[in-house]
Parts: structure tokens; C-alpha cells; sequence
């Protein structure tokens, strides 16, 4: 994990300064600086927050940066697929397109992995219900 911190743009800093000011300062200089979560932990929790939260804007540079906090990328696709059923489908699979530009622009690759499909339960509550069951493997 880096020691430094990752290098902070504040995209709104001509418009809000002071808001770029207390972004950086105080959110970035002293939230993530407390020493009760290390830097990769707090990543993972910010990435599930903004995730569960649908906020597109941020999600981009909180994942690159957990990525750089030492987050593999098979922990954020596991931490996206796990909040579909908290925070919803359409929450998980925006973040997941989001996710595939950020690791193609990082250059990181996918590990080969056996296709993963729905487990036994899921697929007779949705022959129960008279559905197709869903395809939970990632598309590479």
C-alpha cells in the first residue's frame, strides 16, 4: 500500500474554493487521515457508500483510488456484486460499467475465473415465480 497519499483534484476548485479548500483539508487531510481504518479499508467503505448511493460523479476517482490503497479489483467487482442486493440492480450495474472504464484506463486485468451463475436456491425462487434466473457473472 502507498505511503503517500494519492494526489488529490478538486474539479470545482475555480467555482467553490472554499469548498475545495475543506475538501481537501478537512475531508481528505483530516477524515482520512484518522488511524481508526487504515487507507484501504476506508476506500472500501467509501466505494460502497457512493455505490449504494448512486453517486456516478465520485464513484470513478474513489475507485482508481482504492486501487492505488491497495484494493484489488476482484474486491470492488465482490463489493459491487454484494450491494445489488442491498442497494439494488441498477445501483451495482451502473457501478460495474463505471468500474470496467477505471480498471481498462488503471490497466488492470481480470483474473481468469470459471463462469459463476445463480446458486440452486435463487434459481427455484425464480422458477417458482416463473422467471429466467439471472446471469450474476460478470461480463468481461
Amino acid at each position: 500500500m502507498p505511503d503517500e497519499p494519492t494526489p488529490l483534484r478538486v474539479p470545482f476548485a475555480d467555482v467553490a474554493p472554499a469548498l475545495a479548500g475543506y475538501t481537501r483539508d478537512v475531508l481528505f487531510g483530516d477524515v482520512w487521515e484518522r488511524p481508526g481504518l487504515s487507507k484501504r479499508d476506508r476506500s472500501l467503505a467509501t466505494v460502497a457508500a457512493l455505490v449504494a448511493t448512486y453517486r456516478t460523479n465520485e464513484l470513478p476517482g474513489h475507485l482508481k483510488r482504492a486501487l492505488d490503497n491497495g484494493v484489488t479489483r476482484d474486491e470492488l467487482v465482490e463489493v459491487i456484486t454484494h450491494l445489488a442486493f442491498y442497494s439494488g440492480w441498477p445501483t451495482a450495474a451502473t457501478a460495474a460499467g463505471i468500474a470496467r472504464k477505471v480498471f481498462e484506463e488503471a490497466g488492470v486485468e481480470p483474473k481468469r475465473r470459471r463462469r459463476v451463475g445463480p446458486t440452486r436456491p435463487v434459481r427455484a425462487v425464480c422458477v417458482a415465480i416463473a422467471m429466467e434466473p439471472p446471469d450474476l457473472a460478470l461480463a468481461s
